[in-house]
């Protein structure tokens, strides 16, 4: 009866931890979305230094086409976009977040909507809880209409 009760306990605590770090993936998650939003020079530091960056082309013919981006590349074109998307006020509005377990960190799938448009695009980041407790972003993956990319594909 003893170790019945006591696996009980295990159980509970385990599942009370899993649902914990996955509100604080979604609330790490909700505060790159603000940074993000409200330009913040804080986004930067929200990345792994070897954070994995793809931007994957949506072509007119519907094709799809991933760019891969080295962080600290991306980091600098972040410092540049930041400025003319806040003289433009582009923020993005993310729908439909959904959370899920994986093996290095979680995964958080979203529709994004830029503004002004009408059209939703996919996104996915996979966050990952450092030994010292913060979270940082691993991978990103977002979707874009903006062809002027493409000529960074390999």
């Amino acid at each position: 009866m003893k170790k019945i009760l006591l696996t009980f306990i295990a159980l509970i605590v385990g599942i009370s931890a899993f649902a914990a770090d996955k509100d604080d993936a979604l609330g790490f998650f909700n505060s790159f979305v603000q940074a993000s939003n409200n330009y913040s020079t804080s986004l930067l530091d929200m990345y792994s230094g070897n954070a994995k960056i793809i931007r994957q082309v949506v072509k007119p013919d519907g094709k799809l086409v991933n760019v891969n981006f080295d962080i600290e590349d991306y980091k600098a074109q972040m410092k540049i976009s930041a400025k003319l998307a806040k003289l433009k006020k582009y923020k993005n509005n993310y729908s439909n977040t959904n959370v899920t377990k994986v093996s290095n960190g979680y995964k958080i799938e979203a529709l994004r909507q830029p503004t002004g448009e009408s059209y939703k695009l996919k996104t996915a980041f996979v966050v990952q809880k450092q030994p010292n407790g913060k979270w940082l972003i691993v991978e990103e993956m977002m979707q874009t209409k903006v062809q002027s990319l493409l000529k960074y594909a390999k």
